[in-house]
C-alpha cells in the first residue's frame, strides 16, 4: 500500500496490487478514429432492453470505440443528470463507446417502485452489460457505485476498470437506515414502508422491503477481490456519503489497483466544472489503460 498526500485540491490514495493486472488487458481492441455525430441527444434516442419479467430499461447510447463505457446513476437519479450528460458529451468528442440507462423504476424505465431492491438493480446493470460486447469501463455514481461494485464481482471478466463518484456501497444498512428518525424507523417495520418528503426532490416511499434486501448484497464486511483498476473521487464535503465511507471501502479492496481522490470542498454531486473534467480525464485514462 502506498498513500500520497498532496498540496493541491485533493489527497490521492494509491492501493497497488498488481499480481492480477495481465488479466486486465484487451490487445484484440484498438482505438480507431470514427467519424460520430455531434448532435446532441434527442427524445427518440432512447433505446429498450428488456430484462427479468419482462421490464424494460430506457438506456442511450453513442457509438464509438471500445471499451464501451457504461454510466449507473444513484438513488432516484437518471440517466439525464449533469454527470452523466457530461460524459455523452466527451463520448462524441472522442470517440468512445458509451452508454447510460435509467434502473429499474427510474427515469423511462419500468417497474413498480415498491418492488426496487439493490438485488433488482444488480441483475439489471448485469442484465446491461451482458447486452454488449467487449470489456466495460463502468462509472458509477453514489447508489450507482454500490451496483458497480457488485457488477464487477458477477462479471469479472468484462471489467476494463470502474470509476466511482461518492460510492454509497451498504447505504441501506449503514447509512440510510441510521439516518431515519427512530419514529420512522418503527414506521417501517410496523407498515413496511414510510413515505418521505426531500426539499427539492419531491416524495417517495421507503420500503422495508428494500432494506431487508439489500442486506444479502452488503460488501464492507469481507475482502472484495476484485481485479480491474478502480479510481474513486470523494467530496471531502459530501453530506450524504461522509468520506470515511470511501476509505472504509478502500481498505476492503484486495484484487487490483485502487486511487482514491478525496476532493477538498467537495459536495454529494460532484458537478463543477473542474469536477466533470477530473472525471472526463480519469474514464479516458481507464479505457487507454485498456490498451496498454
Amino acid at each position: 500500500m502506498r498513500l500520497e498526500v498532496t498540496n493541491r485540491t485533493f489527497l490521492a490514495v494509491f492501493v497497488s496490487v498488481t499480481r492480477f493486472w495481465p488479466s486486465l488487458r484487451f490487445p484484440g481492441f484498438a482505438i480507431r478514429p470514427r467519424r460520430l455525430s455531434r448532435e446532441e441527444p434527442r427524445l427518440d434516442d432512447i433505446q429498450y432492453l428488456q430484462c427479468r419479467g419482462g421490464e424494460t430499461l430506457a438506456w442511450r447510447r453513442v457509438d464509438g470505440d471500445g471499451p464501451t463505457v457504461v454510466w449507473i446513476g444513484g438513488f432516484r437519479s437518471d440517466m439525464e443528470g449533469t454527470k452523466a450528460v457530461a460524459l455523452d458529451a466527451a463520448a462524441r468528442a472522442r470517440g468512445w463507446d458509451y452508454v447510460r440507462y435509467d434502473h429499474f423504476a427510474h427515469g423511462r424505465s419500468s417497474g413498480d417502485w415498491r418492488m426496487a431492491t439493490i438485488g433488482r438493480w444488480r441483475e439489471d446493470a448485469i442484465c446491461m452489460i451482458d447486452s454488449l460486447e467487449g470489456p466495460v469501463v463502468v462509472v458509477g455514481s453514489s447508489m450507482g457505485g454500490w451496483v458497480a461494485l457488485l457488477l464487477a464481482l458477477a462479471r469479472p471478466g468484462r471489467m476494463a476498470g470502474l470509476v466511482l463518484i461518492n460510492p454509497a456501497q451498504d447505504f441501506t444498512e449503514r447509512l440510510m437506515w441510521p439516518g431515519l428518525a427512530d419514529h420512522e424507523r418503527q414506521a417501517i417495520l410496523r407498515d413496511g414502508e414510510i413515505r418521505i418528503v426531500e426539499a427539492g426532490r419531491g416524495e417517495y416511499v421507503l420500503t422495508l422491503k428494500m432494506f431487508e434486501e439489500g442486506r444479502d448484497w452488503l460488501l464492507l464486511d469481507a475482502p472484495l477481490p476484485i481485479a480491474a483498476p478502480i479510481h474513486i473521487f470523494q467530496g471531502r464535503a459530501d453530506d450524504v456519503v461522509p468520506w470515511r465511507h470511501a476509505t472504509a471501502l478502500v481498505e476492503r479492496l484486495t484484487g487490483g489497483d485502487v486511487r482514491l481522490d478525496l476532493i477538498e470542498g467537495g459536495d454529494h454531486r460532484l458537478s463543477t466544472p473542474d469536477d466533470l473534467e477530473r472525471l472526463v480525464e480519469a474514464v479516458d485514462r481507464m479505457r487507454h489503460q485498456a490498451f496498454t
